[in-house]
């Protein structure tokens, strides 16, 4: 699978995939199970319309009409290399006159495969269908139990096959206003937004639907550039029994991305109180008491100086902060009087809600504080350290869960959300396998 989504793209960096996912057929077999209902649904309303006025009152056409519909089977199955194969079976109830009634079969044999537009959306299309209506039964001749074709032109005529083949990807539930919805925006914070692009249309492999995708991240509105991927990604290939029905996969370099668009939107400069006020600091240094007449506040507002970065081990997941600490006092009239350069390694946590990757900060794994101004003893620095550290390790998660608390919305189709979540940290990528959930209707 590896190769054959490296082929999906062009070889230059600025299409290439940064995360994907592979809908197995047990996911097909899922969005089947859903959209029986929603497909019984559709077709009564399009076959239980009543019939165009008949030219005269004689006229056979006239006497026909569908009073029950009923979907018996409704499968979608995958085929290798090419797409999905839609197999539909209806129980349709005819009155042909006021004391007889038929029942008929009507089948829908159709080939799907979604495609890429223009546009650069996804969208299902239909390349074959072939419908076919028969007879089960009728009243009139009971002993009948094979089902053979029905003769009955006129019926063929209201039925209206052709126009079911038209429309049979409206059967489903992903019609393509939901598969339009993969590439819309999401909101991260008021001001950065994530967007996942597709880059090619899906492959179909026995495993499954693979589709690879391109992240992009805007600030205020503006595409920012990320940094570039030192080695391209490609889907893992998952165990071929895989019993989830989507397996979701995203790079090291997506993270990386991700931090990187919340520095570029000034997320991660914050402002952190300590416990210490000038008054304390100066029992400790006594050069603070000439500097502050009155006792304020000490304050670390923190700037970043370099793009983070996160590394991916197994089962465990490190992002890595540059920043400047400007310390001072007063949180209304700031007066900073040293400048301290602090490297965070910080452990991420990673969890699932609906359709929203929730990233938190576990620990803080390792602080690193250097003076960035001026130069003075290793005691002054220890002391530093001893007085700051404590701040830091508490405030720095506080703060950057707090950036992230609403979570970072997955790619998903509407009217979907991710149930029985298994998420699992390798080498470069995090894999996460998951089940579709179709959402109740409110209202």
């Amino acid at each position: 699978l590896s190769i054959l989504l490296s082929l999906l793209v062009p070889a230059h960096t600025t299409r290439s995939p940064d995360c994907g996912g592979i809908l197995t057929p047990s996911g097909l077999r899922y969005l089947a199970e859903v959209s029986k209902p929603h497909a019984e649904s559709v077709l009564r309303r399009d076959l239980m319309a009543p019939p165009a006025p008949a030219p005269s009152p004689a006229s056979p056409s006239s006497r026909n009409q569908i009073i029950s519909v009923k979907v018996d089977k409704f499968s979608l199955t995958l085929i290798p290399d090419t797409g999905m194969r839609l197999s539909i079976e209806v129980d349709l109830g005819i009155t042909s006159a006021p004391s007889a009634t038929k029942e008929m079969r009507l089948s829908i044999l159709a080939d799907l495969h979604v495609d890429m537009n223009p546009e650069g959306n996804l969208e299902l299309v239909t390349s074959d269908c072939k419908p076919t209506l028969e007879e089960v039964q009728s009243t009139e001749e009971s002993d009948r139990s094979a089902p053979h074709k029905s003769s009955g032109l006129d019926m063929d005529k209201q039925i209206n096959v052709e126009k079911i083949c038209l429309e049979v990807s409206k059967l489903l539930l992903f019609p393509n206003e939901r598969l339009m919805s993969l590439a819309a925006p999401f909101p991260i914070t008021p001001s950065c937004q994530v967007q996942y692009l597709p880059l090619a249309a899906p492959m179909y492999s026995e495993q499954g639907i693979i589709i690879s995708l391109q992240t992009t991240f805007q600030v205020a509105g503006t595409v920012i550039p990320l940094p570039v991927s030192p080695v391209p990604f490609s889907m893992p290939e998952p165990a071929s029994s895989s019993p989830s029905h989507l397996i979701l996969a995203f790079s090291e370099h997506f993270y990386t991305s991700l931090f990187s668009a919340l520095e570029e939107s000034g997320a991660l400069n914050v402002s952190l109180l300590s416990s210490l006020t000038t008054a304390t600091l100066a029992e400790r240094i006594t050069q603070m008491g000439s500097l502050f007449q009155e006792d304020l506040p000490v304050v670390l507002q923190t700037v970043t100086r370099s793009s983070p970065h996160v590394v991916l081990e197994e089962d465990k997941a490190i992002v890595k902060l540059f920043l400047t600490a400007q310390i001072g006092a007063g949180s209304a009239l700031f007066q900073s009087f040293l400048s301290v350069n602090v490297d965070v390694a910080a452990r991420l946590h990673l969890s699932v809600a609906d359709t929203r990757m929730i990233i938190s900060v576990a620990a803080i794994e390792d602080v690193e504080l250097s003076l960035a101004t001026s130069d003075v003893g290793p005691i002054m620095a220890a002391l530093l350290e001893e007085l700051f550290l404590p701040t830091i390790r508490e405030e720095v998660p506080a703060q950057i869960n707090k950036v992230l608390r609403q979570g970072v919305f997955l790619p998903h189709i509407a009217s979907f959300t991710y149930t029985d979540v298994n998420i699992t940290i390798h080498k470069d990528y995090v894999l996460i396998p998951c089940n579709l959930q179709l959402e109740a209707r409110t209202g």
